[in-house]
């Protein structure tokens, strides 16, 4: 009797080991063999238009972040309110790791100017990619040689006397124009901003006589620099330029303590799961520091950056509390 129970007993186990293979496998066809992250294609959002200075910094990014996450990577420029559909979709994209965004610094102004009840505390953020800096530009014939001439005049004549341009009222380059006037210790309202749609129309307006100075980027006008059409008088840089190293720096030009640049940030919609962050965030570090990627920013007088983890969030802090200062003093707060 015992070799038949026994047969028995095996001939019940291969049953339930067999079936217990099919469950497995039934489950396994069910779900799917699991993925690593990512296993598709990531988009970035840009909140400004192709072409234009986020679009060409996410562009030469995103080439090298492809390669070290292998998968593609597609930018998609979302237009429109002076940035606040682009951020606003980056904001409202799924928390899953597939759509990240390019954050720049107007995001840090629309709550304070009232124009978008959003801000960088509604986002993860996760470095900085690349800055420009602000700086002084006039026309070659401008009278005025030096930043300290510049400011004694406006300092001595009439509010509305000079003016500047280069973005909208309360844009950018407005901060950073009346951060650098009041940084002097001169009423930031005594300067006529001249709303305009960029750099270009901007640097037009001063080589025509139509306005003092442009206070953006030395970058945006670096074909004009080279060709003797225009000249930057300061940098608002802590150090020099590497792009415009005969520059002084604002602290170098009169003594004053005044910094601003134009950065460009990636990002990622508030929720992103930690482990897909890390490996984002990982990824995007060494994409970065890839050289192509470096010398394509460079050349184009841009300059590379990455934040060390938390770094981003102490700098958007102290930027969102800077710019809020400035438009108060420009009358330009609302919140």
């Amino acid at each position: 009797m015992g070799e038949p129970a026994r047969s028995v007993w095996e001939d019940i186990m291969k049953l339930l080991f067999n079936a217990a293979v099919g469950l497995i496998a039934g489950l396994l066809a069910v779900t799917g063999p699991a993925h690593a992250f990512p296993d598709r294609p990531i988009s970035i959002i840009v909140p400004w238009a192709a072409g234009g200075g986020t679009d060409a910094v996410v562009r030469t990014f995103a080439a090298g972040f492809q390669e070290e996450l292998g998968v593609p990577v597609n930018v998609i420029n979302r237009t429109g309110g002076g940035g606040i559909t682009g951020h606003s979709a980056i904001i409202n994209a799924e928390a899953d790791g597939y759509t990240l965004g390019a954050a720049s610094p107007e995001i840090g102004l629309y709550r304070t100017l009232g124009t978008a009840d959003i801000s960088l505390d509604d986002l993860d953020l996760f470095s900085r990619l690349a800055i420009i800096p602000a700086g002084v530009t006039v026309a070659t014939d401008s009278p005025f040689e030096t930043l300290e001439q510049l400011i004694a005049a406006v300092r001595s004549e009439p509010a509305g006397t000079y003016s500047s341009s280069g973005t909208g009222v309360g844009g950018s380059w407005h901060v950073a124009a009346g951060g650098l006037l009041a940084a002097a210790d001169i009423d930031p309202q005594k300067l006529k901003w001249v709303p305009s749609q960029g750099g270009a129309p901007a640097l037009m307006e001063v080589m025509s006589g139509g306005i003092t100075m442009f206070t953006g980027s030395p970058v945006e006008a670096l074909s004009l620099l080279e060709a003797g059409r225009v000249r930057t008088l300061a940098v608002m840089l802590d150090e020099r330029s590497e792009t415009f190293p005969d520059a002084p720096t604002v602290k170098e030009a009169i003594g004053k303590d005044w910094s601003y640049a134009n950065w460009f940030a990636l990002v990622a919609p508030k929720g992103i799961d930690a482990e897909a962050r890390d490996i984002l965030y990982q990824a995007a570090a060494r994409a970065n520091a890839r050289p192509e990627v470096q010398s394509a920013l460079k050349e184009r007088g841009i300059t590379p950056v990455w934040d060390a983890p938390g770094e981003f969030d102490v700098f958007a802090a102290d930027f969102a509390t800077k710019a809020k200062s400035v438009l108060e003093g420009l009358g330009l707060a609302k919140n």
